[in-house]
């Protein structure tokens, strides 16, 4: 009987043990991950204050710019130390890594679509530029058309007037409307979708949104005004024809620009066993810096230590 009564106060403990650590952990999971929001909400707002102060300091953005420069992986408590901060010791465990794109180093599928007339319709121009990158990434051209004249359906015809669709807030959204996985895992890197018509970027982009957005530019060429702004950044749209004045009678001046609104911000934060991811697209007016979307989302810990 003694062994018996021995043996149920032994379960009867084990069983409350493990409740009380499920309950301890399930505290910790939701402590860690409102701290790790509030640690990201102020990297976000150190980011915002870099493309701030870079809007004040220069007319043109290129990727010489302090907002350029990626944060590596870092311990958090190294900035408190250096403040001479004495809770350091809480973050010892937390590391952050973030960067800043310039978002209009890409192509924009809200160019695709011009609402300047009574209805909406299909951008030649823009229509003409993302040709050229299916082309360059070998995809089907049948499903940009398809996709540019969903898009065009989708468009509510009239201010009064509901969209028929709901409207992308990402590029990924192009996905419902026709948009392949296997195209857009392609074409995510070349593509943003902006919530207003944008040109590229000449100081940003890359050699292949470069050769989408000039019509007639091939590989060397893109190449050679990668080494011409890496020399010194272009102040003008009009460099790229002094440059290259073959292209004179056949570049666009509306689809390019040497300065940008718009910045993607990208952070990544551990805390303990906790890695959490956030992606957020800026928009630059004057001194204003205005956050469009926010999103996180628990992430492996590919680059943080």
């Amino acid at each position: 009987m003694a062994l018996m009564l021995m043996a149920v106060v032994a379960t009867l403990g084990a069983a409350a043990w493990s409740l009380q650590w499920r309950a301890w952990a399930v505290e910790r999971a939701a402590r860690d991950q409102a701290q790790a929001a509030w640690l990201l909400t102020g990297a976000l707002d150190w980011a915002r204050l870099i493309v701030r102060e870079d809007g004040r300091a220069s007319r043109t953005d290129h990727l010489a710019e302090p907002w350029a420069v990626p944060l590596q992986p870092t311990r958090l408590s190294t900035f408190l130390r250096a403040s001479a901060d004495d809770g350091a010791d809480v973050l010892d465990d937390a590391w952050l890594a973030g960067r800043i794109e310039d978002a209009q180093a890409r192509l924009n599928w809200r160019n695709l679509i011009d609402v300047t007339g009574a209805t909406p319709r299909l951008n030649p121009m823009a229509l003409a530029a993302f040709e050229r990158l299916y082309a360059q990434l070998d995809l089907p051209p049948e499903e940009l058309r398809a996709v540019a004249e969903a898009l065009q359906q989708a468009w509510p015809a009239g201010p009064q007037r509901p969209a028929r669709h709901p409207l992308p807030e990402r590029a990924a959204d192009l996905q419902a409307l026709g948009l392949s996985a296997a195209s857009w895992a392609r074409l995510a890197p070349h593509t943003i979708w902006l919530p207003q018509p944008t040109p590229v970027n000449l100081n940003t982009a890359g050699p292949v949104v470069l050769r989408a957005a000039i019509a007639g530019l091939d590989g060397a060429e893109a190449q050679r005004l990668l080494a011409l702004r890496n020399q010194r950044p272009f102040e003008r749209t009009e460099a790229l024809v002094e440059a290259l004045p073959r292209l004179a009678a056949s570049w666009q001046p509306a689809l390019l620009s040497v300065s940008s609104q718009h910045f993607l911000v990208t952070g990544q934060l551990r805390l303990g066993e906790l890695t959490v991811q956030q992606t957020a697209l800026l928009r630059r007016n004057g001194a204003r810096v205005e956050v469009l979307w926010r999103q996180q989302g628990v992430a492996g810990p590919a680059s943080l230590p």
